[in-house]
């Protein structure tokens, strides 16, 4: 069976049950689960492809372990659906590079291997009973490119990562939703309180509903509705390493549950990235700057965040010199300033 490419639109509708504003991992989904509930749904997006900005940056990476059971309860849904696309978006085998190798977070002091424990005992009564908790002697023995110093870790091997932008050109395939690509959003007309139109610089399309999935930009097109949505915006940036042999291609997503620091495989390349704790949030950014310092932070084995801190083969990619990096930077959106979440 052959799979339809996305549906994309040269003319504006004059109507529609609803407008998703955005046409990246968020505004996709959304026009998804509106097709599959019967919605006549239109995207306007204003750049010249989808995915094309937030989603473009994003590492795709997935995780259940969380701690606290709502979000956990989330995830393992959208693990299963990630794990079923094909079957259930009706796209046979399409392929979203679904890798489920795990991720291990590494503690190097006895006070975080404890906290492990607790919560690795809260998971398992909130149900996700596939989480390990291992002392430092079976993480190793596991994971052996591991630092003597590793005290513990937790490990859950349904967790991983997918290509996002693959997701989201699923999701439009699978949808058929109409794309209008160039078109920005300028406002909104209001009737009695409530949405009667979104105005385009290519003129209106009548709706009672819309969604604004414009990620660090929500606040700005909220507004054009009077609409107040306090968001953080955060940079953050992520290091793609090109030819690592050193690095098991099998690894999970390691994580230094101490710094924050961690790594994936992405074939023979690797990501990786660190977050700092001390970025000021800042307005929307159509670039986002990248800086080469982050590389020296997360790499050099004298840095206090160097991924070297837990497994050591990183000193000898550090030492050899030759691998190139890109770097890609983006903006997180929280509704609350907290820059330590992973």
């Amino acid at each position: 069976m052959s799979i339809p490419p996305p549906n994309y639109a040269s003319a504006l509708p004059a109507t529609a049950d609803l407008v998703i504003i955005g046409g990246g991992i968020v505004g996709a989904a959304t026009a998804f689960f509106a097709a599959r509930a019967g919605l006549h749904a239109v995207i306007i997006e204003r750049r010249p492809l989808v995915a094309g900005h937030t989603t473009m940056n994003a590492t795709g990476a997935f995780r259940a372990h969380f701690d606290n059971p709502e979000e956990m309860a989330l995830v393992r849904e959208g693990i299963g659906l990630f794990e079923h696309f094909g079957e259930i978006a009706g796209l046979a085998g399409y392929d979203l590079g679904l890798r489920q190798q795990g991720y291990l977070w590494v503690a190097t002091t006895p006070a975080t291997a404890a906290r492990q424990r607790e919560l690795v005992a809260r998971q398992h009564a909130w149900g996700l009973t596939d989480v390990e908790w291992l002392d430092g002697e079976r993480a190793r023995e596991r994971f052996p490119y591991l630092d003597p110093t590793v005290v513990g870790a937790r490990f859950r091997a349904g967790d991983g990562w997918l290509d996002v932008r693959k997701l989201t050109h699923g999701y439009l395939r699978a949808s058929q939703v109409p794309v209008v690509l160039n078109t920005a959003v300028t406002g909104f007309d209001l009737t009695g309180g409530c949405i009667s139109s979104v105005q385009t610089e290519r003129g209106r399309i009548s709706t009672p509903a819309a969604v604004i999935a414009t990620g660090p930009f929500a606040s700005v097109v909220a507004a054009f509705a009077g609409l107040a949505v306090p968001l953080s915006l955060v940079r953050r940036q992520r290091i793609l390493l090109q030819d690592v042999p050193e690095m098991p291609g099998d690894a999970p997503m390691t994580i230094d549950d101490e710094t924050g620091a961690h790594w994936r495989p992405a074939g023979s390349d690797a990501h990786l990235l660190w977050t700092q704790p001390d970025v000021a949030p800042g307005p929307p950014l159509e670039d986002v700057p990248t800086s080469q310092a982050y590389v020296y932070d997360v790499l050099d084995p004298a840095s206090p965040h160097s991924v070297a801190r837990i497994t050591p083969f990183w000193r000898t990619v550090w030492e050899r010199g030759t691998s190139h990096w890109y770097l890609r930077a983006g903006q997180y959106s929280y509704s609350y300033r907290n820059s330590s979440v992973l």
